[in-house]
């Protein structure tokens, strides 16, 4: 158990800060959406404030990143959540809901259905280019 631990830490620590700020981005969507802010709307605010925060705890706690020129990193960093979180995750929003939208579910029900498949999708895309791209391992020559 111990070694699959090890093994997979790296995909621990992201899933942990995955959560924290995956927590963090419901409770200011679902503020603002409270207030009347469209849900599209409400979610660009809610994932812009969310990913900055992001891009500081996972270079430093989940990929342990040291190396590499920041800036770079930071650029690569946006251009790869902002994609993940401004085109996936709304496109994912809208498509989950217009699929829901004549069940019986309330209009609460399906923007959280649709903002946990939207993360999960995200989620998936985040760590794939992040890990292969933004906080890669720098190999000494």
């Amino acid at each position: 158990m111990q070694e699959l631990v090890k093994k997979h830490a790296q995909k621990i620590r992201f899933g942990i800060v995955g959560a924290g700020n995956t927590a963090l981005d419901f409770l200011i969507l679902f503020i603002l959406v409270a207030l009347g802010i469209d849900k599209i709307a409400a979610n660009y605010v809610s994932t812009g404030i969310t990913f900055i925060i992001s891009f500081f705890v996972n270079k430093s706690f989940t990929f342990k990143s040291t190396g590499g020129n920041a800036k770079k990193q930071f650029a690569l960093f946006i251009a790869v959540t902002i994609f993940g979180l401004w085109v996936i995750q709304p496109l994912v929003i809208s498509g989950v809901s217009t699929l829901l939208v004549n069940t019986q579910f309330t209009e609460g029900l399906v923007l959280f259905v649709a903002k946990i498949i939207a993360t999960v999708a995200s989620l998936i895309w985040n760590y794939l280019f992040y890990s292969r791209l933004v906080f890669k391992k720098v190999v000494d020559k």
